[in-house]
């Protein structure tokens, strides 16, 4: 059904891809162009609804729920423009990451690092500053140059670091409550080959020369069962070797079957037999041994992922993330928490958004989960506890406890934020029980901070 014919479809409830946050929009859009977005707030604000954008659902709050006006862009997925020389590659915000990857494969280009999932939007990603790992690149949002955005009032707005710079810090990571992102223009790289390295190691020793390792490879990870003493690790760096793709039974061997399957079963075993998990645990980490792949970047940075958990992940500076991870370790030991997924350890390097988890500092991430089903909430909040005294930031798309008066003094530019989301969103169109919570309401007109680079390049939506 076409926008133009039912702009405001009766919802069905909507869930994430976790399965545990729930909401019933009172309408849902699937607009196919930027003048369709705007005609769907439009009518949204007609009708006092407030509204969110939903993509993939791989976070793990209730960041995209609402009772109002669900956007989904599922139908804006194009690649508008492509510069091989410049590499600045222009896509509409509803693209997930797969096709933009193949996409850009095609073209000869790549983003300079990713995640390890490629299900969500684009917009999605780079609004809760969604990252992979590499000591000296940045998140998924430092990657991009320009964005198209339309506001509560329909009109749009474009934004760069050299057209409304102020405005543009604030958008890169806006979590949703500025407006909508309706295009995106990315930097990118020439495609390019990875070598990846996984191994067992001595926990004690990876976690005392973790500085040396996260700036001795291009990209490192580690992954650490609890109650076991070896840390599973994960280096990728360029290589010019020529990519050697796996079979497809070896591909499946190892990303379905003992990733996903036998991994599924040892989380199912746990959670109904919990003083088992030590040992389950520790016949994980012997199950796992060396291997190496040589492929292009985007088959090596992304993994499939059937197993379904919810997430908590906390970046802090980068020389606290050993401390962190031996203090959660030891705080699951002492109050007998089962836990059969591994602690996911990552790096990341300092950018300017203003709410960028990493904005500003050398970031460590700390990433906690628990299986479907199992209790999380004693554990995460235990594990925040810690974080809270190293100086961490909640990951935007992943569960935390935080509120806006916690989080404030925890970004030098939260009043900035602030000020750019009085001037765009006045009434708080874009808000939801999540922005309420997590930012606080929009500042009444006259008491946010003053904004900083003057009037935005506002255009008006055509009639």
């Amino acid at each position: 059904m076409s926008e133009t014919s039912d702009p405001h479809k009766r919802a069905t409830a909507w869930r994430n891809w976790a399965g545990d946050e729930r909401c019933a929009p009172a309408a849902v859009a699937q607009p196919e162009s930027i003048e369709g977005i705007s005609e769907a707030i439009g009518r949204a604000g007609r009708e006092g609804r407030r509204v969110r954008v939903a993509g993939a659902g791989h976070s793990f709050t209730d960041i995209a729920c609402t009772d109002g006006l669900m956007l989904k862009l599922d139908r804006l997925a194009g690649v508008l423009d492509v510069d091989r020389v410049s590499g600045l590659v222009r896509v509409q915000a509803g693209i997930n990451i797969r096709e933009l990857n193949r996409r850009l494969d095609a073209h000869g280009l790549a983003l300079e690092n990713l995640g390890d999932v490629d299900a969500q939007s684009i917009a999605g990603a780079i609004s809760t500053a969604t990252h992979g790992t590499g000591a000296r690149l940045q998140n998924i949002s430092a990657q991009v140059t320009a964005l198209t955005l339309v506001l509560a009032d329909g009109s749009t707005l474009e934004c760069s670091r050299e057209r409304d710079p102020e405005i543009f810090r604030a958008v890169r990571v806006g979590l949703g409550a500025l407006g909508v992102i309706a295009e995106v223009t990315f930097r990118c790289v020439p495609a390019f080959t990875l070598h990846g390295v996984d191994a067992p190691a001595p926990l004690a020793d990876t976690l005392e020369r973790f500085g040396e390792l996260a700036l001795g490879n291009d990209h490192f990870e580690l992954y650490v069962f609890p109650h076991a003493t070896t840390a599973l690790t994960r280096a990728n760096n360029r290589t010019e070797r020529a990519p050697r793709p796996r079979g497809r039974v070896s591909a499946y061997a190892n990303d379905v079957l003992l990733t996903n399957y036998v991994f599924d079963l040892f989380c199912r075993a746990g959670r109904r037999f919990p003083s088992r998990i030590p040992q389950l645990n520790r016949l994980a980490t012997r199950l796992v041994t060396n291997s190496e792949r040589v492929d292009r970047s985007a088959e090596i940075f992304t993994s499939r992922r059937l197993v379904r958990f919810t997430e908590m992940e906390y970046a802090l500076p980068r020389e606290h993330t050993p401390e962190a991870v031996r203090r959660v370790l030891d705080v699951i030991e002492r109050r007998g928490f089962a836990v059969p997924f591994p602690i996911e350890v990552r790096t990341v390097a300092p950018d300017d958004a203003f709410l960028s988890t990493a904005g500003g500092r050398d970031s460590g991430f700390v990433a906690v989960h628990m299986y479907q089903g199992m209790a999380w909430e004693q554990y995460f909040r235990a594990v925040e506890a810690i974080m809270d005294e190293l100086g961490g930031r909640p990951h935007w798309g992943k569960r935390h406890f935080q509120n806006a008066e916690t989080l404030r003094p925890r970004y030098p530019h939260w009043d900035r934020f602030q000020a750019v989301r009085a001037q765009l969103d006045p009434e708080g169109r874009f808000a939801n029980a999540w922005t309420d919570r997590v930012l606080g309401p929009v500042h009444p007109p006259g008491r946010s901070p003053a904004y900083q680079s003057g009037q935005p390049s506002v255009h008006p939506a055509d009639d």
